[in-house]
């Protein structure tokens, strides 16, 4: 396990701060933030309603189902119970680490939350909108996939935390969207 956690750490050296450019310094803080995906989220929202009506009603309470649940379970199950120093908290890393936030959160790194819920909205909107929007689909992965990453670099979840959470994320976004296509369809 030691070892794991050596390379996890030898990971986040290598994303947070050796592979650093002025580009990703500016563009992944405002990407992790939440706010920033507001858009998006609104015109899913617009989106469902008016192509899929009652049927959009249900999807949209099954995607704010999933996003709710995977932050209990990573949240209030999980960083409950195995607490780990943030990178951006931990002594030992002090002189290795880029913290790019105006804020240090004190939370347990482990799980991600913001890796759950992406990943667990990912699922969800690919196995319930493949059908409809085909290939399109797999942006949602990329799109949780830049989101984690960006946790890493801005310096406040070691690279085990994000995957691990992006699975949690997974298996309840996609248990949701299974749920959601048993008893519904977008199409």
């Amino acid at each position: 396990m030691q070892q794991l956690l050596e390379l996890d750490k030898q990971l986040f050296r290598y994303i947070n701060y050796t592979g650093s450019n002025d580009f990703l310094d500016a563009v992944l803080p405002v990407v992790r933030d939440k706010m920033t995906w507001v858009p998006l989220y609104l015109f899913l929202l617009i989106f469902v309603l008016i192509n899929f009506k009652k049927t959009g009603i249900w999807w949209i309470v099954f995607a704010a189902a999933t996003a709710g649940l995977t932050n209990i379970i990573s949240s209030d199950v999980i960083k409950e119970n195995m607490f780990r120093l943030r990178p951006c908290n931990d002594p030992d890393m002090a002189d290795k680490l880029r913290f790019l936030l105006s804020y240090t959160p004190q939370s347990s790194s482990f799980t991600s939350s913001h890796a759950a819920n992406h990943f667990g909205l990912a699922a969800f909107f690919f196995f319930t909108s493949y059908k409809y929007i085909a290939k399109l689909a797999w942006l949602f992965y990329v799109w949780a996939v830049v989101i984690i990453y960006a946790q890493v670099y801005v310096g406040v979840h070691y690279p085990l935390d994000v995957i691990a959470g992006g699975m949690v994320g997974f298996l309840f976004g996609y248990l949701s969207a299974l749920s959601f296509n048993k008893n519904y369809t977008l199409s």
